[in-house]
């Protein structure tokens, strides 16, 4: 049997690098130093730990930052993030449907820190929502997925086209469609499209954008925006207009809803400028005046090992 290849995508140490000189003059605290100081000697502690156990598994890995990934990942049998969700999600843009993915949240946040320091600043660490391991758990998690113990679940995706031409890159949390400077009005209009060509009423918008979520991405941002979180296995997706103008109530309540796995959107960009913006900031897609945009659960879905189906 051949043996197994695994690549091992690390998040970068310099995110959380700053030295002493410039903390005293960046940070008024001496804590926020020592908890940034902190953060980045548990990330590297974490990957020290994973790599021992990588050299005890009969398996061919290889480690790379994430920051130098920048071509589609092919040739091995499973992904290992190390970092947190933004990781993950990093990685996914880089897979298709056949390479699943196991997050590990390199530096969890402790409760009592963020309790102990709450009226100072806030100690939140990384969250981990995707990822199924920590340190404490990676081999046993690792093991069950090399043992075929632990079975991927497969995530809903959002599929992207800008005048009938699919965008690469697909969203495994979610997109923003808005303008690029946040104090501007956005204008755009939107329909549900059904597979049978039914459609719903055309919603024409000025507001500060348009977010569309998965399953996955439906406790982050758009939770955070008055939202509803969605069992992360459906093939659904959310919309939200983010602060519209005002609007009648028949239009009101189009402002929010699913688009079905049988359905998609389709919007037009009425500004003169704007932005797609997939899974955060760092990747986007730029879009102009009259730009058609067609939205839709039909990307590949991801392979993910998730965390309540691993313990």
């Amino acid at each position: 049997m051949a043996r197994r290849k695994l690549l091992l995508l690390l998040k970068p140490f310099d995110v959380y690098q700053v030295t002493q000189s410039n903390a005293v003059s960046r940070f008024t605290n001496p804590r926020i130093f020592h908890y940034i100081d902190n953060r980045c000697k548990v990330h590297k502690e974490a990957i020290n730990v994973c790599q021992k156990i990588l050299q005890q598994k009969p398996i061919d890995w290889k480690p790379i930052f994430r920051n130098n990934l920048s071509q589609p990942i092919h040739n091995v049998d499973l992904v290992v993030t190390v970092g947190g969700d933004g990781t993950l999600l990093q990685a996914s843009h880089f897979l298709d449907d056949s390479i699943p993915v196991l997050g590990l949240n390199s530096d969890p946040t402790q409760a009592e820190e963020v309790e102990k320091f709450s009226n100072e600043f806030d100690a939140t660490r990384s969250t981990g929502y995707l990822c199924a391991a920590t340190v404490k758990n990676f081999e046993q998690v690792l093991d069950g997925f090399l043992e075929d113990q632990i079975v991927p679940s497969k995530l809903s995706r959002i599929s992207v086209s800008v005048n009938s031409k699919v965008l690469p890159t697909c969203a495994l949390n979610d997109i923003l469609i808005a303008h690029p400077c946040p104090a501007t009005v956005s204008r755009f209009s939107f329909k549900i499209r059904g597979d049978d060509e039914t459609c719903s009423p055309l919603v024409n918008c000025r507001s500060s954008g348009l977010r569309i979520s998965t399953a996955a991405g439906s406790t982050a941002a758009m939770h955070s925006a008055g939202g509803f979180p969605m069992p992360i296995l459906s093939r659904d997706l959310q919309y939200m207009v983010r602060e519209p103008i005002s609007q009648g109530p028949a239009i009101s309540r189009l402002m929010h809803g699913l688009i079905k796995s049988d359905q998609s959107m389709d919007a037009s960009w009425f500004s003169k400028e704007g932005f797609i913006y997939f899974d955060g900031s760092h990747v986007f897609h730029t879009i102009q005046n009259g730009d058609t945009i067609e939205i839709s659960s039909k990307a590949p879905v991801l392979q993910v090992v998730l965390p309540h189906l691993s313990t």
